[in-house]
């Protein structure tokens, strides 16, 4: 299995991830959106949205992704304090890592942290129905207005395969942005 190491912008923070992901994904959630307009607005911080207003994320098994080097750096943003979706900033330059569900077993890494001759390509877009006033999408890569039953059964195939395990990525502290 390969490991690909990746870094936030400054190189303090190190997360390697192992093989390869199990989906690569454009999310145009309004929170996805939303948060990523925030930390983008943070000093120094990179882009992270598409061109068309989506989110890349790159899905791997939270036991094949380690933080190897900055974790004091990494701090959690929540768009309110009772969200259950918590994004991961590495708070040394700005840069958003991944982001996480509560209770969740994969971690949703943003693609910008991939050199982009190195990205994998996205394979799907979801939660298309939130771009109420955005132009629309062309048909280079399958979309669905929700999450597509190909997306829960590959979490759920993922899952099983992790023996139903949820490992804890632990960060302290939260950022405001």
């Amino acid at each position: 299995m390969t490991t690909t190491q990746l870094a936030c912008k400054c190189g303090k923070v190190h997360l390697d991830v192992q093989g390869r992901p199990f989906i690569t994904t454009e999310c145009h959630c309004n929170s996805c959106r939303e948060a990523a307009q925030r930390l983008g607005g943070l000093p120094g911080a990179p882009a992270i949205l598409a061109d068309n207003g989506g989110t890349p994320f790159i899905l791997y098994r939270k036991d094949r992704a380690h933080i190897t080097q900055g974790a004091e750096h990494l701090k959690a943003f929540r768009l309110t304090p009772k969200s259950v979706t918590r994004r991961i900033v590495a708070t040394c330059c700005n840069t958003p890592m991944f982001l996480e569900f509560k209770g969740g077993h994969w971690m949703s890494i943003y693609a910008a942290l991939w050199p982009e001759a190195d990205r994998p390509a996205m394979t799907i877009r979801t939660m298309t129905a939130d771009r109420n006033d955005l132009p629309a999408l062309d048909d280079s890569i399958p979309s669905g207005a929700l999450h597509t039953a190909g997306f829960y059964a590959k979490l759920f195939g993922v899952w099983a395969a992790m023996g139903f395990r949820s490992p804890e990525v632990i960060v302290d502290g939260e950022i405001n942005a």
